[in-house]
This record gives structure tokens, sequence and C-alpha cells, in this order.
């Protein structure tokens, strides 16, 4: 049977606004994005994921969408869109796109006409409010000027839709093939769990993302995701969908990948976990016996970057860290997507100054959470300031780079055989080469406390997450290593594949 390429595909998500700028504006682009496809072929990674780039007043960085069949002139236009989708594939790169379908933005054509009273059905407008808040801080409500109230479950420019209404669903299996024509090869779904909110709107004593909450995974929401894979499986090129899918279950979300619902859906468990081969290995088996395709992140634009996750006081160690969880997450049966810049071993950016500040996160807690920015700095290309390369003209980019970026940018690393980027495009090719001559499935060698071994195969993985170095398994071939090795000794914070041939 013929593997489908999204199966153990390596996806590159580009936030646009942050990848790279063609215009000149300090913005990413669309042009930007275009000129950067060779190094994301030799990157070696198999299809980019876009972040939203339709017209938007970037209240949430274009997660309010106003125009769902459009590109927004901060990015370039449709032309661009078209050029961009053909030069990726002609470099053989899968293009998927993200599509938000739990709320518009408030600027939307619709939402505009329910200010005005007309079709109100297609958003959720209620005479009483509940205490549902808002993910970003606040109330979940905001009044209009006739005294009614509109669901809004992130920021107030973002309402959501009524999925009970007809009319969305019609919208929506429009959008799709809109895009699909256009030759886009998926989609990422934006809040997947979130289109549909118990019947009745009750109170909650819990909001966060479970399994049984009233806000979140209403089983209705399934009916949408078979009507779409109706319309991804009438187009030819294995077109796919994978959702954004917060829940505390594996069983949960397994009800998403159904043979005839979603191809995929993002496994957050694994980007949740602490450094601790005992949570790893958990995910691991929880994610493997009960979804049949898997996924695994360990970073992207919503949440702080890896690195300084694993270890916020100690840059080193977080890098050493980092490297070492990528070689494990590569090893494993599945896709892996991978967060624009992290193949630089960027950190967070925790010194933003406030005034630069612009998710809507930071300004409904009032400053009390410091937001998403933090993650989505403009990463960096060359070593030259303001923008180190990655807007033209000296113009300085729409969030600021710390001066530490020079060290970490492409231009720095490229050649050096020690750097971060090179250990990834070794990494992925060691990967390409393996991906589809070892078996799905995993199996757990036994290790030393605090220590992961498993192969694949002929495929041997080790992670050493404990404080002293341990003795590597047999075998016959060391491929590729995230860090030294002390000869048959594997350091603590660091992994490495090796290959045995009996």
């Amino acid at each position: 049977m013929d593997i489908p390429w999204w199966r153990d595909a390596v996806v590159y998500e580009i936030y646009v606004r942050s990848f790279a700028d063609a215009s000149g504006d300090g913005v990413g682009d669309l042009a930007g994005v275009r000129e950067r496809l060779p190094y994301l072929r030799e990157l070696g990674v198999g299809a980019i994921w876009l972040t939203p780039f339709y017209p938007s007043p970037m209240a949430d960085g274009g997660y309010d969408v106003a125009d769902y069949r459009d590109v927004d002139p901060l990015f370039g236009t449709l032309p661009d869109f078209d050029a961009l989708v053909a030069d990726a594939h002609d470099h053989g790169l899968r293009v998927i796109v993200d599509i938000v379908p739990n709320h518009s933005s408030s600027a939307h054509p619709w939402f505009q006409a329910a200010l005005r009273g007309e079709g109100r059905e297609r958003y959720l407008f209620r005479d009483r409010t509940n205490n549902w808040q808002s993910t970003f801080g606040g109330p979940a409500w905001t009044q209009v000027e006739d005294g009614r109230h509109y669901l809004h479950l992130f920021a107030p420019e973002q309402p959501d839709f009524n999925w009970r209404n007809p009319e969305v669903h019609r919208e929506f299996l429009d959008i799709l093939r809109f895009w699909l024509d256009r030759g886009v090869d998926g989609f990422r779904i934006d809040v997947a769990m979130g289109l549909y909110k118990a019947e009745g709107l009750p109170d909650v004593g819990d909001q966060s993302f479970k399994a049984a909450s009233p806000v979140w995974g209403q089983p209705e929401v399934h009916g949408v995701y078979r009507d779409w894979r109706k319309v991804l499986d009438g187009y030819p090129g294995e077109r796919m969908a994978v959702g954004e899918v917060w829940t505390d279950s594996s069983e949960d979300l397994a009800l998403y990948v159904r043979p005839d619902e979603l191809h995929q859906s993002f496994n957050f468990a694994w980007l949740q976990a602490p450094w601790s081969a005992a949570a790893f290995r958990k995910v691991i088996d929880d994610t493997l016996s009960t979804v049949p395709f898997a996924t695994w992140v360990l970073s992207n634009h919503d949440v702080v970057r890896h690195r300084t996750r694993y270890a916020a006081d100690d840059p080193v160690t977080g890098l050493e860290r980092a490297r070492a969880a990528l070689l494990t997450m590569l090893a494993l049966p599945g896709s892996a997507y991978l967060y624009q810049g992290e193949e630089l071993g960027l950190p967070e950016v925790s010194d933003l100054p406030d005034a630069a500040r612009q998710d809507p996160v930071f300004f409904q807690s009032k400053g009390e959470l410091p937001g998403r920015d933090g993650c989505r700095v403009p990463i960096p290309w060359t070593v030259d300031p303001p923008s180190h390369g990655f807007a033209p003209g000296g113009v300085p980019p729409w969030l600021p780079q710390p001066a530490a970026f020079a060290e970490l940018s492409v231009e720095k690393q490229e050649g050096d055989t020690g750097s971060t980027l090179e250990f990834y495009r070794r990494a992925l090719a060691c990967r390409r080469d393996l991906a589809r001559s070892i078996p799905y499935t995993l199996e757990w060698l036994k290790s030393p406390e605090g220590v992961l071994f498993f192969t694949r195969g002929p495929l041997i993985c080790a992670l050493n997450c404990g404080a002293r170095p341990v003795r590597l398994p047999e075998h016959d071939e060391v491929l590729l290593a995230s860090g030294q090795l002390r000869g048959d000794l594997l350091p603590p914070d660091t992994a490495v594949w090796l290959r045995r041939t009996s």
C-alpha cells in the first residue's frame, strides 16, 4: 500500500509576519517566503505551513480574519500567493495554509451586518451572558449598542461563529474549495475542537482544555470534519488536514483522526511534557496506543520556545536539551512539525519592551501575562543590524530582535559543522534516508532510570535525561548525535541515533 506523503512528513511552520520581508516595511510577506524557499529545501523539510495571510485588522496577528478568500496587502496579493505555491511545488515542497473556522474578525462583512441587526444567527448573540472567560483574559462576552452580547472565546475582535447555522457550514466548504483550487496541499485548522458549544451555553467551573467541557470538543464537531474530509478526498494529490486540538485525553484526540475525519491532529502532550524520560515515554506510549497517525511538535507560534522551556536559567543546557529532543522526536513514528527559527536554536525573547508588544494576551491581562510575542520575533538571516537580514534597506523589524541574534543567524551558522542549523540539516537528511525503510512501530529497550532506549527496526534512539553518562546500547554504527559522545558513553542532555545490522 502506498504511504501518504503526510504520514511521516517534516512540516515547517512559517509565521509569515516574522519569516522574511521582501517589501521593506519591516513585516514578513509572501514574497519573502518565496525568496527563502531554497533555504527550506536545503534544510530538508517536506512541507511548509503558512500562518494566516488573509485580510485582517491584525488584532490577533491575522487570526482575526476579515476575508477568507484574499491576501492582506501587508503580505502581498493573490498572484503572490499563487506564485509562492507554484515555486514551492517546483522545490518539492507541499503547502499547508491556516484556516480559522471558530471565529472571524469583527471587521468581517457578516459581523458588520450583525451589528446592524442583520444575520445575527451566524454568530452567538445572547440577551444574557454566562460566566465564560476569554482565553486571552477577561469576560468572553461583549455588549453591543442594542444591549445584546456576543461570544468571543478569544479577543473581542474575534466573534465566535454559530456552527449550528447551516450557512456557516456552506461558507467554509466553499472556502476550502477556493484554496484547494489554487493548489494548496492541506489545511491547519485553528481551534479545531472549539466550533460547537454546548446547547444552552451553561456556566462552567473549569474552562481549561478538557475532553468533557461545555466550551470545547462538542460531539457535533466531528460531523464538520467528515464533510471536510469528503471535500479533500475529492481532489487529487493527497490533500490533507491537521487539527489544532487541545485536550487532556489521547483517546479524545484520536476521535478527530478517524478514517473519515481529519488526517492528523497536533499532539500537544509532547510539547507540554517536561524534560523527563518518564514523561516523554508516557506521551509516546499514550499517543502510539490511541492515535493511528501520530504528530510531534516541540514549539509553535503560541508557546515559549522549547530551548527556553527546558532550561530557562541555563541557555547552554537549554540548547543541548532542545537538540536532543529534536533528534528523539525525529526518530518517532509519524510526522514532525518544526517552528521557524528552532533550527537556529533561537531562545524565547523575554525582555521585549512593553511598548513593542502586540499580543492581545498582554493587553487583555493588563500586562500580567507577557503573551506570545517572545516566540514571534523575526528570525535572523545575517549578522547585520538592524534586522539581521530580515528586511532590506536597514528597515527595523515589527518586533525588535536582541543583539544576540547575530550569533544565531543563518549567515553565522551556515557551514559551521557544530552549529544547530547544520545539525538540523544532517538530522533531517538522515531521517529522510531512513523514513521509508524502517517500520512504523516502536519497541522499547531496557534502559537505566532517566534514560530512553527504543528501536524501529535497525534504528536505535537513545536519550539521556539523567544527570550522569550512561553506556550506549549494543550497536554497529553511530549515525548522528545531538552532542559530543564520550567514547561509548552518552552524556546527560544528549541523544544519539545508532544502527545495528543484526
